[in-house]
């Protein structure tokens, strides 16, 4: 296989990928969330407090905002950074205006509520759930969902302030804006929905974390036995990974060792073990979380 092909072959899964994504999304947010009118952060936040303050489809909104957030990334950012992000945005605009109408409306024309009146946390929960493991499974495949990404990386080309910081920075502002909208009904119940997003934020950003460093973590083996040369080769074979041996000196024993260095995914550690363990037992075995791993094998250099 060429690497053009492989190339075409890598953005077709991403695509694939990213569409998933979106389609747990959209029903998670609609499903779980909207009927229940819990706020979250984002431009799909604001796009949900204008629908539930003025009955405006949610999927207008999320594509008019990011339409004009898009103007001004194009400018800032170029095409190279936001072409997943402009198919992201068109195909969750889709998925949302599909999702609310595939949603049962009871007798007054309102979403149907699925677990029930009196749920609104569990739901929460749930959706949040959702919600944030799509965006891992997103932002996995090198896609956005835009909104206020292109916000936090045009603040970040220009101003030393981290990603996460303006995007908190963003969603503290959209959620807080509950508080002065009267349409919301009294303090109290304003209140209310502005915890609800807060708990939100918190919710759907642990899943996303969880569910991209889970599948890019990586880790480190140290090895010391005597059959290092089997194990060594058994490695060398039976993984992707190359084998690296060091040369160790015992401080009590004062005898010179062999030890095998080998960096893998978390994902690979009991295979790892298991080979291992059938040459050799006794094998004295670290295993430690490394921060990141790039080149030959795992994450591209970031520059």
């Amino acid at each position: 296989m060429t690497v053009n092909h492989k190339i075409l072959l890598n953005e077709v899964r991403d695509y694939i990928f990213i569409t998933l994504g979106l389609i747990l999304y959209s029903f998670g947010f609609t499903f779980f969330l909207m009927p229940y009118e819990i706020v979250t952060g984002g431009v799909a936040g604001i796009a949900a407090i204008v629908y539930y303050a003025t009955s405006f489809p949610n999927s207008y909104t999320y594509f008019l905002v990011n339409a004009a957030l898009l103007a001004i990334g194009l400018k800032l950012l170029g095409w190279k950074f936001l072409v997943k992000t402009i198919y992201a945005i068109l195909m969750l605009t889709f998925l949302l205006e599909l999702m609310r109408d595939l949603m049962p409306l009871d007798a007054e024309g309102h979403f149907v509520k699925i677990l029930g009146e009196g749920q609104n946390f569990m739901s929460l929960i749930i959706g949040c759930m959702m919600t944030g493991s799509a965006l891992g499974i997103v932002f996995l495949n090198n896609g956005s969902t835009g909104g206020t990404d292109i916000i936090a990386a045009s603040v970040n080309k220009y101003k030393p302030w981290s990603l996460g910081t303006v995007l908190i920075f963003v969603d503290f502002i959209i959620i807080g804006s509950c508080f002065f909208i009267p349409q919301f009904g009294s303090f109290l119940e304003r209140s209310y929905m502005v915890v609800f997003g807060f708990c939100t934020m918190v919710i759907e950003n642990f899943m996303l974390d969880y569910i991209y460093n889970r599948q890019r973590s990586s880790v480190q083996f140290l090895i010391f036995s005597k059959k290092w040369q089997e194990i060594a080769n058994e490695l060398g074979t039976k993984t992707d990974h190359g084998v690296t041996i060091l040369d160790g000196h015992g401080w009590y024993t004062g005898q010179e060792r062999k030890v095998i260095c080998l960096l893998a995914r978390k994902s690979e550690s009991t295979y790892i073990f298991r080979l291992i363990k059938l040459i050799d037992p006794n094998a004295f075995v670290s295993q430690s979380a490394v921060i990141g791993v790039y080149g030959e094998g795992f994450e591209k250099i970031k520059d």
